[in-house]
């Protein structure tokens, strides 16, 4: 559902009515950061940060980005440090800290269920961002984009808490690369062990599943199998790529998952992707699965991290049939494709995007990369072309690459303002199938519905 959107409320809201609340753990960092630099409004971050284990390191954060009042509009965000190879102590603080503060307020006050969900290509995070997560005690830890078979050992280790290391791909390389992460060295004064969080492998295929569960080493608690159609990132077509007529990737009958071998691993499994009925619930619970994951009627209720304005557009669009999401192949730096929401204003458009400078700030969806004096780089084909063809990358694949990192920050109102004026656009998105919407928005004259109410709508008590 992107950077922040299901954020805290969200996941909280869902967790007290009884379901699995999850949060986006991609960008804590930079997230607190900005909203403390905001003036913390409400104090939640604050409020988290003084839960935190270690006290210096929340004080330190607070000294650093709190601006009572908040910044002054227009104002730069102050940066915090780019995810690399090489260690940083402040950078797994803040790693550590945003994903703490994140899970800690979606668990405060009830006591329902919450995970969090990380993507395996921004591998230099997770251990921090993990070990973050569990001193708040989450429940569940998801990773998809990518083949997820380090996680299982990554958590055994952290719940001792012991150091721990997760393999990084590094393009042009053939040696083993890794990011280490010592708890014991960040957090001494921890206190207790953090609990063990249950991990569930984001798949598409059950060809996936199988090879996950095929060792302890590798074997998740359960699985969310995922179609084409379901929000964000999605695996591209098996095969040679192929686009429909719209330019859109064609996905045939290999890329659907069989049911029935996921089902036979003995492990609990839910399906995501145009699950937003009472009915599909039925379906998948009938072929086996334990339930199902929602990702776009909640990413548009009214807990949602969204910016109101954004959300209210969507679901305007959706009342009257005209919302429209692209599964685009090239937006997404990752070379995943990527599901864009059209609505004005945005990257969506091709002259928004044309508008937009080219660079590369962030660097959440960096890719390492082998030097050729034998050290490592960082590229990300939404920087300026010039610079990636001069770290080795091909001009072509810079084609229509969109920077997520500043433009989901964009959506719930934590974008980049410039010193030159320049804001950074949103870019928005949703599951690719919203004919659930229009039917289910009719009993909301409004517009404006909760959490609650898509739990109950699933459940068939509406």
């Amino acid at each position: 559902m992107g950077v922040g959107v299901s954020g805290w409320r969200l996941a909280r809201a869902v967790a007290m009515v009884g379901q699995l609340g999850v949060v986006s753990g991609v960008a804590q960092d930079a997230l607190m950061a900005r909203r403390l630099q905001l003036g913390d409004p409400g104090g939640h971050v604050r409020r988290a940060l003084a839960e935190f284990p270690d006290q210096e390191v929340a004080e330190r954060i607070v000294r650093k980005f709190f601006v009572p009042g908040g910044i002054a509009s227009g104002t730069p965000f102050r940066p915090v440090p780019r995810l690399g190879l090489r260690p940083n102590r402040w950078r797994d603080e803040l790693t550590a800290a945003g994903n703490f503060v994140e899970v800690w307020l979606a668990k405060e006050g009830h006591d329902g269920l919450v995970g969090v969900n990380y993507l395996e290509k921004i591998q230099l995070a997770t251990p921090a961002a993990v070990f973050g997560a569990m001193l708040a005690g989450v429940d569940y830890v998801l990773m998809g984009a990518g083949i997820p078979s380090e996680i299982p050992a990554l958590l055994d280790a952290l719940a001792v808490p012991a150091k721990a290391e997760l393999s990084v791909t590094v393009a042009g390389s053939d040696d083993r690369h890794i990011v280490a992460f010592d708890p014991a060295l960040l957090l001494a004064s921890a206190g207790n062990p953090p609990r063990r969080p249950r991990f569930l492998a984001i798949v598409s295929s059950d060809v996936l599943a199988l090879y996950l569960n095929r060792s302890p080493i590798t074997r998740p608690d359960g699985f969310v199998v995922e179609a084409p159609s379901a929000g964000g990132h999605s695996a591209p077509p098996r095969g040679r790529l192929r686009l429909d007529d719209t330019g859109e990737p064609v996905y045939g009958p290999r890329d659907r998952a069989d049911l029935a071998k996921v089902a036979a691993l003995g492990l609990p499994f839910w399906l995501a992707g145009g699950q937003a009925t009472p009915e599909a619930l039925a379906d998948a619970r009938a072929a086996g699965a334990a339930g199902i994951q929602v990702g776009t009627a909640f990413a548009l209720c009214r807990e949602s991290g969204m910016t109101p304005e954004l959300r209210r557009r969507l679901l305007s669009d959706a009342a009257d049939g005209t919302l429209e999401v692209r599964n685009d192949p090239y937006a997404s730096p990752t070379g995943f494709p990527f599901k864009v929401a059209k609505a004005p204003g945005t990257l969506s458009e091709e002259e928004v995007y044309a508008e937009r400078p080219r660079l590369c700030d962030l660097g959440y969806l960096r890719t390492p990369y082998l030097k050729a004096d034998g050290g490592v780089g960082y590229r990300c084909p939404a920087e300026p072309v010039d610079d990636y063809v001069r770290k080795g990358g091909s001009a072509a694949d810079t084609t229509g690459r969109r920077c997520l990192c500043n433009a989901l920050t964009a959506d719930v109102g934590l974008g980049q303002h410039r010193r030159d004026g320049y804001v950074e656009p949103p870019l928005l998105t949703l599951g690719q199938d919203v004919s659930f919407l229009k039917g289910f928005l009719d009993g909301f004259p409004s517009g404006e519905y909760g959490a609650a109410d898509v739990v109950r709508h699933l459940l068939g008590a509406r």
